[in-house]
């Protein structure tokens, strides 16, 4: 099967093709008919997979016919960095047709946003929080918006937005079509979709599995010794680019200066950041000038890039889903990955829900010459076990 099975319009085909892109991926094949179709649809695919393409071509699809300059197709997502994802996607797969993405997040002056919805705009990617302040304020009109898409509606959830997500489509017509994507799918999701969507097709693609293409290690450390483990094996592995996730933004920060400090080019993406700050550091890390970008889980969703080699959990994930969201972001595009993981013993629970999604047991690795019996330093001198005893991160879980 290839994208010209699907039909489209000449001008969208020409993008797709300019992309390199022949051969579509299964939540591509399985999507793209029915909602080109008009058909609601809710996918369950994990990240990594092509979903993004598989809602964006059949909106250029139906925008090719009808009027221009106003907004037709509202994409909602939990993060900026995914809003710029998806807003990438938009105009690299539509540069031949003339319509135009409009990004609107916060982090960043309103006025911008304002003067690029004033000259028109037919799609708008947005994230809640300031969506809802352009319509509160009326700087955005959305009675015309033919298609709305939830994208990754699982994060949204775990971030709090369902509330606002209620409330922005009170604003959006009822007759419209509605796709909503998501890796998994607890019961509030499940009650959104019954809310927002009508007789959806419901396409599956491997939602809870993580892809097979990814190598999977368990490193048991303890906590004080968990930064000077990383830097040996950043020293000793064949790496390409590496995605390093903790638990915390304070911790990302401070882990992503340390490794900098160590020898390496590295950034780190946490909430605290500007959004051009932020936006320096994720592109740092496409381009190469960063090898090694240290972020939490709602930070590093959006990130897309090929050559990430290793994900390394120094804090293991909160949930096995969690899990599937972190790998996903190596072993992609038929390329290999690795994913390792730190773990102690009040992790094993943890650990055995991980395996279970896997249907496999998880090798555990112990790095050669590495002093595992290194005591813990005292609470008052500690460098590396600094980052696991900051007494405010033990009360504060924030991202």
């Amino acid at each position: 099967m290839s994208f010209i099975s699907f039909n489209l319009h000449s001008q969208i085909t020409a993008g797709v093709s300019a992309l390199g892109y022949n051969t579509p991926t299964p939540i591509q094949q399985q999507a793209i008919p029915p909602v080109l179709k008009g058909h609601d649809v809710m996918g369950l695919a994990q990240t990594g997979t092509g979903k993004t393409a598989a809602f964006v071509l059949p909106i250029l699809e139906r925008l090719m016919q009808g009027p221009r300059g106003r907004i037709r197709a509202l994409i909602i997502a939990p993060t900026r960095e995914l809003a710029e994802q998806i807003h990438n996607v938009i105009g690299s797969m539509g540069r031949y047709t003339g319509l135009r993405s409009v990004t609107v997040y916060g982090g960043v002056s309103p006025n911008l946003q304002i003067q690029k919805l004033r000259a028109g705009a037919e799609i708008v990617v947005a994230c809640p929080g300031r969506l809802i302040d352009h319509i509160n304020q009326s700087k955005i009109m959305l009675a015309h918006v033919e298609v709305l898409v939830l994208d990754e509606a699982d994060r949204m959830f775990d971030m709090g937005f369902l509330p606002d997500i209620r409330k922005i489509i009170k604003y959006l017509p009822a007759k419209r079509q509605t796709l909503l994507f998501s890796a998994t799918m607890p019961q509030d999701i499940r009650q959104l979709s019954r809310e927002v969507l009508r007789s959806p097709v419901t396409v599956q693609v491997n939602p809870a599995a993580p892809a097979d293409t990814v190598t999977h290690a368990l490193f048991p450390v303890e906590q004080h010794l968990k930064t000077s483990l990383l830097l040996e094996l950043l020293r000793k592995t064949d790496t390409e680019s590496v995605l390093i996730f903790t638990r915390t933004k304070h911790r990302a920060k401070r882990l992503g200066l340390q490794i900098g400090n160590a020898g390496f080019r590295a950034a780190s993406l946490q909430g605290n950041l500007s959004q051009n700050r932020r936006q320096a550091a994720l592109d740092g890390f496409k381009k190469g000038t960063y090898h090694i970008l240290v972020a939490t889980d709602i930070a590093a969703r959006g990130i897309d890039v090929s050559t990430i080699s290793h994900v390394i959990n120094y804090d293991i994930p909160d949930t096995a889903d969690a899990y599937t969201h972190r790998i996903g972001r190596t072993g992609r595009a038929a390329r290999t990955g690795d994913a390792f993981t730190f773990v102690g013993r009040e992790d094993e629970d943890m650990v055995r829900n991980i395996e279970r999604v896997l249907g496999e047991k998880i090798e555990r690795r112990f790095q050669n010459g590495f002093d595992y019996k290194k005591p813990a330093p005292p609470r008052d001198k500690g460098t590396s076990g600094a980052l696991a005893r900051h007494p405010k991160e033990a009360q504060r879980r924030h991202r």
